[in-house]
């Protein structure tokens, strides 16, 4: 997809609860015009777009952000590990066992969202050895490791994949019980990785280098790691790759904390602009991670790199998604012309979210960061996590879905690859996007988010439409209504029927604070036949 230039944070509007249109007064904001059989198209996105990341720690079992839930003190939570990033309180980790990857609630939740890619990885991958055998992982990890991933957790990894219809992306191991003597990372866990993942009918999509090089030191990397011994290292990477892996798109950077202020002055920062400046075009898919700031865990990192739920529906942080991806794809046009973007990991907030990142406060910012970066060219969107830690699609402990989960349900089900301008808002706080139609030839499905607290938006529609309206009774709800009716899993973890209202062509009200899919299914447009 083309990207597009100087883009303003587009406004996304929101249905009324009860889905009733009604009249606008005459003191409300002008009614936005729709005309979904004369949206042009402005690109495409991977028919895997809206995907989830898994972390490692999760898979081998660790120490991970404890939700603020947790009541857990124990004396091994509160002890420092060799990932904990300097100035960080260890206290703020949870140890957690292995994930159940064929527990039957979370295949089913997953398998819901798919097609898409499943990312395994994280901090944690930096530093995980591949046990190559059969036998259970030792107490102590080897030498110049922190953790150990079996043959069991990794074939779990894979038959996950296929339940869900999820294809897998990864990172490799590059700390310092990968490298030789002289320093050189080598390929000999990689390999042995790999071999056995082809052996069980497994295959990895793509894949970065290392997770986040942009904090290398703190991710496990040799001290002193910089931009020449990262390219140094990835020129034995990619030759091992093409040779023993060649399906497998390289994507990277994988940058962070850049964009955006999350980069306190403690923490040594080797950037996305000196590793491609000593790498040379050489990534199948740029690739980068952003969140719009820390949660309130990481405190200690400065005020200013926080952000608060009276912000949540405020433009400034609506559009921090879009602000990250502008200087991610500036750099890919000056280093990596012409290459795929992908966002490989974001969230509410850096270390594992904010309170409120489980309710439905987060939806809004979910959706507006899915709309805006598909309309700017983004090809693939990895939300962290699935379900650890309180910026979980799911909550961790029960599996039930959180606010963002319905989200996400109704983006897969409505929106479709083609990317579509929905045209102007008339109001700052009424966001638009539409893509088409998933499924319906001619057909265009119109996101709307009604940003505003206290007053009503409306829309004019030519036709006839399908109305999904996402509302919450209190926004830091972690339950979530469509049209009017909460949205919980039915016997036998059954996902409800997701049923629009109809409305017709005239002026509908969206509710403040809400949240509205249309769907057009006659609408005609010739960039969705």
């Amino acid at each position: 997809m083309a990207r597009v230039k100087n883009l303003a944070v587009w406004t996304l509007g929101a249905a009324w609860i009860i889905g009733a249109a009604c009249a606008a007064s005459p003191a409300q904001t002008p009614a936005a015009a729709i005309a979904p059989g004369a949206m042009p198209r402005v690109g495409t996105v991977d028919e895997r777009f809206q995907s989830y990341n898994i972390e490692a720690v999760e898979v081998t079992g660790g120490r991970f952000w404890k939700p603020y839930a947790s009541v857990s003190t124990s004396h091994a939570d509160a002890q420092p590990a060799a990932n904990t990033p300097p100035g960080m309180n260890p206290s703020l980790y949870e140890y957690r066992q292995p994930i159940d990857l064929s527990n039957p609630r979370l295949r089913k939740l997953a398998a819901a969202l798919g097609p898409a890619y499943v990312r395994v990885s994280g901090t944690w991958m930096n530093s995980t050895y591949f046990q190559d055998s059969d036998d259970p992982a030792p107490m102590k990890p080897p030498a110049g490791f922190n953790s150990v991933l079996t043959r069991k957790q990794w074939k779990g990894v894979i038959d996950f994949a296929h339940a869900a219809n999820a294809r897998i992306v990864t990172s490799f191991a590059m700390s310092t019980g990968t490298r030789d003597a002289a320093g050189v990372w080598t390929p000999k866990v990689a390999q042995a990785w790999m071999a056995f993942t082809k052996s069980v009918r497994g295959s990895i999509a793509a894949a970065e280098f290392m997770n986040e090089p942009t904090f290398a030191e703190i991710g496990g990397a040799p001290k002193g790691y910089d931009a020449q011994a990262y390219a140094r290292d990835f020129t034995v990477f990619q030759a091992w790759a093409k040779a023993n892996v060649p399906e497998m798109r390289v994507l990277g950077p994988g940058g962070v904390g850049e964009g955006t202020p999350l980069a306190p002055p403690f923490m040594h920062l080797l950037t996305s602009e000196g590793i491609l400046n000593a790498t040379g075009p050489v990534f199948d898919v740029f690739s980068y991670h952003s969140y719009g700031a820390v949660s309130s865990r990481c405190a200690a990192m400065g005020t200013a790199m926080g952000t608060s739920k009276e912000a949540a529906l405020a433009d400034d942080w609506l559009s921090r998604g879009a602000s990250a991806e502008a200087f991610y794809a500036a750099l890919r046009d000056r280093f990596e012309p012409g290459k795929p973007i992908w966002n490989s990991e974001t969230g509410q907030a850096a270390c594992g979210g904010d309170r409120w990142a489980s309710t439905f406060l987060d939806t809004f910012r979910y959706l507006n960061q899915l709309g805006s970066l598909a309309r700017l060219g983004v090809q693939v969107q990895m939300h962290n996590t699935l379900d650890a830690s309180d910026y979980g699609l799911l909550d961790e402990k029960t599996l039930e879905p959180r606010p963002d989960y319905w989200a996400a349900l109704l983006w897969r089900r409505l929106m479709g690859a083609t990317v579509l301008d929905p045209g102007p808002s008339p109001s700052a706080n009424l966001h638009l996007y539409a893509h088409c139609l998933r499924n319906q030839p001619g057909g265009v499905a119109l996101l709307a988010i009604n940003a505003d607290k206290d007053a009503e938006q409306t829309l004019q529609l030519p036709l006839s439409a399908e109305r999904y309206t996402l509302t919450a009774a209190n926004l830091t709800d972690s339950t979530a209504d469509l049209n009017g009716k909460p949205l919980e899993l039915g016997p036998g973890d059954a996902l409800p029927v997701l049923r629009g209202v109809a409305v017709h062509s005239e002026t509908v009200s969206l509710a403040p604070a809400s949240i509205t899919f249309l769907a057009f299914p006659r609408a005609g447009n010739a960039s969705c036949k």
